[in-house]
């Protein structure tokens, strides 16, 4: 029996009389024909996070566009030869077209079981299985915050981590933010918490501007000190723009210090160039003052120009 098969059967077995459960359903589509065929089904979405109509290939949109998000999301799976070769969401507002392909429609469909189907699919590192963490973190259901959660554990295969854990910050809310403070805080390895701080970035959390500054401040590597200055930068806010600065005076390692200089040049709108025409004149190590005089240079500011003239002057 192939894998996918037997864990649906599995998850249809024991379940109360009533209703089929999703996993019976979906596996007598799996059986329906070896032919080629969309199967689809909706739940509710994430606030805020529906996925748009404008898909260039696999089950097209066409119709209008919505200014107002749904509030549905649509999960759809390409069928051929009773495999599941690829998982694709929608808004649930707009209209599909299959392209002449069978569309099957599977209705009134329990978000939990949705999860437990998808976390099924889970089991590789290709496009299936991101397709299957990206459609479950879309789902408005405290079962996806569980699954985001085992997928982004350490033991798990590196890219389904990094997958789970960008959609923490993105689409989970305060419970993805609680999930990426301890792995950013205490995951063993440097890649990991960079991944963990991007997701922090992306995450509308308050507290999390405030977990990014205590990396700067605080983690074991240089790299990860320098990412989450970097990613702070984007950030911007009184908050960042402070961390930024002590990381400049007080870092111990020259480079965390060169890439705070660069973090200052990434600030929106010209902010950092006063800062960085301060450090070019007083910070007392040579290479942190080449690297403001650089960033300077690349600037086009006139605030930088008038400062290169004023210390070029004969």
């Amino acid at each position: 029996m192939k894998p996918i098969l037997f864990f649906l059967l599995a998850m249809g077995a024991g379940l109360a009389q009533g209703q089929p459960s999703l996993a019976e359903r979906f596996r007598e589509q799996l059986n329906a024909s070896p032919q080629p065929a969309w199967v689809g089904y909706t739940v509710p979405a994430v606030p805020g996070h529906g996925q748009t109509c404008d898909y260039a290939q696999g089950v097209r949109a066409p119709g209008p566009v919505h200014l107002e998000p749904a509030g549905q999301l649509q999960v759809l799976f390409r069928i051929e030869q009773h495999q599941v070769g690829r998982i694709r969401v929608i808004s649930g507002d707009c209209q599909l077209d299959a392209d002449g392909l069978p569309l099957r429609w599977i209705r009134d469909v329990r978000p939990a079981e949705s999860v437990a189907l998808l976390a099924g699919l889970v089991t590789g590192t290709g496009h299936l299985g991101e397709g299957a963490i990206t459609a479950m973190a879309l789902h408005a259901d405290a079962s996806a915050d569980d699954a985001l959660d085992r997928f982004a554990a350490a033991g798990q295969p590196a890219p389904l981590r990094e997958k789970a854990i960008f959609w923490l910050g993105a689409a989970r809310g305060r419970r993805g933010y609680e999930a990426l403070r301890r792995i950013v805080t205490g995951d063993a390895s440097d890649r990991i918490r960079d991944k963990a701080l991007f997701a922090l970035s992306v995450s509308k959390e308050p507290p999390a501007i405030d977990t990014m500054i205590a990396v700067a401040h605080d983690d074991g590597s240089a790299h990860v000190r320098g990412q989450a200055l970097f990613w702070l930068a984007q950030k911007a806010g009184q908050k960042a723009v402070g961390a930024i600065s002590d990381a400049i005076d007080r870092d111990p390692d020259t480079e965390v210090r060169k890439k705070a200089v660069f973090a200052l040049e990434q600030l929106a709108d010209g902010e950092g160039v006063p800062m960085l025409i301060q450090v070019a004149r007083v910070n007392k190590n040579p290479a942190v003052r080449k690297q403001a005089m650089f960033w300077l240079g690349q600037s086009n500011d006139p605030r930088a120009l008038k400062f290169f003239e004023e210390v070029l002057k004969p």
